[in-house]
């Protein structure tokens, strides 16, 4: 990503009305399917190993792979599209998802699968930054914040109906089907995104190739990837495997810190972090988006394991958090322009740190509503938290370093979420474990229940296995809610370090940027 400032496209005749939502809603989807790739097949992981023979930690490669690629690609993104054009690598980044997608459909062996969803990453993860570039370079700046509000609204949605969308194709139907729906949507984009956004195009840029800060990149990304995706069914630092990665990635980060920030041309401009106001952005966006990836991971995990939910059921269950978001995203939109963006965040996140609290006092009797309602209302702190968020920490930079911004942005994003899936599940199974152990002792202390259930009928191994599984659902149920009051207090972590920001001195124009 260049210091030069990028200059403007051509002026040409803009878009309006039913053409400009049409390009619009073409830039959305695009962003939608790529977010979605990166949770669909969370839950399609054991009938993708049963299909393929092969074990269900072999399978997480399938997750992993994508991830690796999206969190590589993701930062490059603004210097790729600098020197070949932001329309033109869009287009080209949508159709190769959609030919990456087909590849993954109709792979039969894990080899296959893993090579398509590597480069479906790769093509996937530029998608992001560059659908909210384009998308605020074709609206009027008066209608920025409908265009960053339409941006947000699918970023949030996305993660959570991945998981539904996938469990019930798999249950309804087959696997691949989750790669395949894909397919269509590339081919109807693509060139209608060429043909209604050409015209937007600006100059290229022919900056060096920083190749040195290109292989730290990758080498640093990849084993942090790594260690969070494996570390878990490896037992993190027992293994002699997840201590390596740990070690290369440190020396990795470190060093591309160093060389980018004395490089001319670095591949990444890490000097927007000077600015105090994207630096807090950056922060907050990372702990406010780890803590709802957090939580919308572990929900889904609780439902299908100890709930008796179906991984259907369980995605529609935390749906529902997507459905007020929808309706309250153009809203947040509208009042960025009149409300100090830093208000509309602190109250955002201080109602989702409120709705977490409401949670951690959940038991193993809950009704299918008493799960529901806080999860509706989640949905209405979200883009409050999100759609102002993005504009405060890019409207805080220069202008010709939005390119670097909303790269780095989305690469922390994107990044907060792996390491929140891995904190997250790992607390989750250790607290079970530990409390556990400490519950086994009050449970029927007096033998009258064991004694009860002996006179029923039951076989001992038959009384002592159901008592275990009555002490294991609450084990479950209190490590659930222990997790969500660490999720609530990122969320109120958050809401504090937004105040550390300035508020912004100019509103959000991308028309200059380079991705």
């Amino acid at each position: 990503m260049s210091h030069a400032p990028h200059p403007a496209p051509r002026a040409e005749q803009p878009l309006q009305g039913g053409m400009l939502w049409l390009a619009a809603i073409v830039l959305a989807a695009a962003n939608f399917i790529a977010v979605l790739d990166m949770t669909i097949a969370n839950v399609s992981v054991p009938s993708i190993a049963g299909s393929l023979g092969i074990s269900s930690s072999q399978g997480t490669w399938v997750i992993t792979s994508y991830s690796v690629a999206e969190a590589i690609i993701v930062p490059l993104t603004g210097w790729v599209a600098g020197r070949f054009g932001a329309v033109r690598v869009f287009a080209t980044a949508m159709m190769l998802f959609g030919a990456c997608s087909a590849l993954c459909g109709v792979s039969d062996s894990l080899g296959l699968l893993v090579l398509g969803r590597v480069l479906q990453g790769l093509s996937g993860g530029s998608l992001m930054p560059l659908s909210q570039t384009l998308l605020l370079r074709i609206f009027p700046k008066e209608k920025a914040p409908a265009a960053m509000a339409l941006w947000a609204m699918t970023t949030l949605v996305a993660p959570v109906l991945g998981p539904i969308l996938g469990g019930w194709l798999c249950d309804s139907f087959a696997w691949p089907l989750i790669f395949f729906i894909n397919v269509p949507i590339a081919l109807l984009v693509a060139p209608i995104a060429w043909r209604m956004l050409k015209r937007y195009e600006a100059p290229l840029l022919r900056a060096p190739i920083d190749t040195v800060g290109l292989a730290l990149l990758i080498v640093f990304v990849s084993a942090l990837q790594l260690m969070l995706d494996l570390g878990k069914e490896h037992d993190w630092f027992a293994s002699t495997g997840i201590c390596a990665l740990a070690v290369v990635a440190a020396i990795g980060f470190a060093a591309f810190l160093i060389w980018e920030f004395t490089e001319k041309h670095p591949i990444v401009d890490l000097r927007v972090f000077r600015h105090r106001g994207f630096a807090a952005g950056v922060i907050t966006i990372s702990l406010g988006f780890g803590a709802m990836f957090g939580a919308n991971v572990l929900t889904p995990l609780w439902l299908q394991s100890y709930m008796g939910y179906t991984a259907t059921w369980a995605g529609l269950t935390t749906a529902w958090s997507g459905v007020l978001a929808v309706v309250c995203a153009p809203l947040a939109g509208k009042l960025i322009a009149k409300v100090d963006p830093r208000r509309l965040i602190f109250g955002g996140l201080l109602l989702l740190a409120m709705v977490m609290v409401v949670r951690t006092v959940a038991t193993t009797d809950m009704t299918y509503w008493q799960i529901a309602i806080p999860l509706i209302l989640m949905g209405i702190g979200l883009p409050f938290f999100f759609v102002p968020l993005t504009a405060l920490t890019l409207g805080c930079v220069e202008e010709h370093e939005t390119a670097a911004g909303a790269g780095l942005q989305n690469f922390l994003r994107t990044l907060s979420g792996a390491v929140a899936t891995s904190a997250v599940t790992t607390m989750w199974e250790n607290r079970t474990s530990a409390l556990h152990a400490e519950l086994v002792g009050t449970i029927d202390p007096m033998g009258a229940t064991a004694k009860t259930l002996a006179e029923s009928g039951m076989s001992g191994d038959q009384v002592r296995s159901m008592l275990d599984n009555l002490l294991q659902g609450q084990s479950v149920m209190l490590a659930t809610n222990q997790i969500m009051w660490l999720v609530a207090a990122a969320f109120l972590l958050s809401a504090a370090v937004i105040w550390i920001a300035p508020r912004p001195t100019r509103s959000v124009d991308m028309t200059q940027a380079g991705h």
